[in-house]
């Protein structure tokens, strides 16, 4: 595994620039797929996920052209066709994107595979919702020994559904298969994330009929051909959202180039009861520690337009340096307080439980997960030798180095590569010692 060297204890000071939102940019890659001319994505990052769907694409026949200095990405999808199941399995454990590339190669070619998805582990995160979708949809779905093989000999027919948690990755799912699927397709209880928004933008530009409810109900007229779309990128408000708590757990001052107050007030309610300083102009963020005693809280995590859980391990390890008891309540993934034993190793005071610490009604309360979390500070953290755990928990992690006094070793940072577009060149840039091992 790729090893990280950090000298721990200097503020980070300085500028970085944060482009396109990894949870987007994915998905509308896909999206091209359905597309009968060729589709351009803008600000898209150098990151792990965009390499990784770029080859499955590829493997499907679709002319991917990717310039990193630019972020720009065109897709030309006029040659779809069937990947072979050995060079898909070869990308099996990389990403959990093929099962939403099902809808649009359905459409296409009336057929799809997918291997074993691989993904971060942080919870359950199972594909049940997307097979009941496509069942539903009028898709047979076979389990083989190899992944699942699911095919649509008479088309897709428009259908009515209702989830039981406002999935992201289920409401992905049904905009991609719905807009093409014969009828009406109603979906409640949806995710409306501002990825979701921006998907449902770039679809409706590439022709298809969609109208989201204040409710949380999507509504999809199906049509019979779509075209490529032209499509800015939303900027990636969980890496700038990072950089912010890296900033007030070192002592820092970051300037976030390209981070947007609009996909953020939550997260910036929550920093400002901390103590942390922020001012907002046209092109980004400052955030910086106010040099005086950060406060606990208390917090809970939730779906938009609540506080991401996505934000919740990085601004963790600046709740070790507030004064007083925290309380954080994790009520969308199970398996989130995992990255807290490297913490406690550091000598970070974290307490984690199975009840429920907050007012949130909460999948977990009756079940046997640590989703619950105290935090007792401000203690000072010290160097170790640490090894990622996922992306999230791995960022994390990296914040806490800094913030030690001594040298840390930090093991497997490829998966950070995976959501965090050239993170060590921005640690060079804000002033941190970092090399590599």
């Amino acid at each position: 595994m790729a090893e990280l060297v950090v000298h721990g204890g200097t503020p980070l000071t300085g500028e970085i620039t944060v482009r396109g939102a990894k949870n987007f940019v994915s998905k509308a890659m896909v999206a091209a797929v359905l597309g009968h001319s060729p589709s351009q994505l803008r600000n898209v990052p150098q990151i792990k996920d965009v390499h990784v769907v770029s080859e499955l694409l590829r493997l499907h026949g679709v002319n991917v052209s990717w310039d990193p200095e630019t972020g720009v990405v065109d897709m030309d999808p006029s040659n779809v066709e069937t990947a072979h199941r050995a060079d898909i399995d070869a990308h099996a454990g990389s990403s959990r994107i093929p099962i939403l590339l099902c809808g649009p190669l359905l459409h296409r070619l009336g057929e799809a595979f997918i291997p074993d998805l691989g993904g971060c582990h942080i919870g359950d995160r199972p594909i049940d919702y997307h097979l009941t979708i496509l069942r539903e949809f009028g898709a047979k779905v076979d389990k083989l020994a190899s992944g699942i093989r699911i095919t649509a000999p008479r088309g897709l027919v428009g259908t009515q559904v209702s989830l039981p948690y406002p999935s992201v990755g289920a409401t992905e799912q049904l905009l991609l298969t719905a807009v093409q699927a014969r009828g009406k397709t109603e979906l409640r209880n949806a995710a409306i994330e501002p990825e979701i928004m921006d998907l449902v933008a770039v679809l409706q530009r590439m022709g298809a009929i969609i109208s989201v409810d204040t409710d949380r109900v999507i509504r999809v007229e199906g049509v019979d051909r779509l075209e490529g779309y032209t499509f800015t990128a939303l900027p990636d408000r969980i890496e700038a959202a990072s950089w912010a708590s890296a900033a007030l757990a070192t002592r820092g001052d970051i300037y976030v180039r390209g981070a947007r107050q609009a996909d953020m007030v939550t997260f910036l309610n929550i920093y400002r009861k901390v103590g942390g300083d922020f001012t907002i102009d046209d092109a980004g963020i400052r955030f910086r520690h106010p040099g005086t005693p950060l406060h606990a809280i208390a917090l809970e995590t939730d779906v938009h337009p609540g506080f991401m859980t996505d934000w919740q391990q990085p601004l963790v390890v600046a709740l070790t340096q507030a004064s007083g008891l925290s309380i954080v309540h994790e009520t969308v993934y199970e398996n989130r307080f995992g990255f807290t034993e490297a913490l406690t190793e550091m000598g970070a005071t974290i307490q984690v439980y199975r009840e429920c610490l907050g007012g949130l009604t909460c999948r977990f309360g009756q079940k046997n997960f640590f989703h619950s979390a105290i935090i007792s500070g401000p203690t000072p953290l010290r160097a170790a030798d640490i090894e990622v755990p996922d992306l999230r928990g791995g960022f994390s992690h990296l914040i806490a180095a800094l913030a030690a006094e001594g040298t840390s070793r930090v093991r497997g940072i490829e998966l950070i590569n995976r959501g965090y577009e050239s993170f060590t060149a921005k640690l060079e840039a804000l002033g941190a010692k970092v090399e590599q091992a």
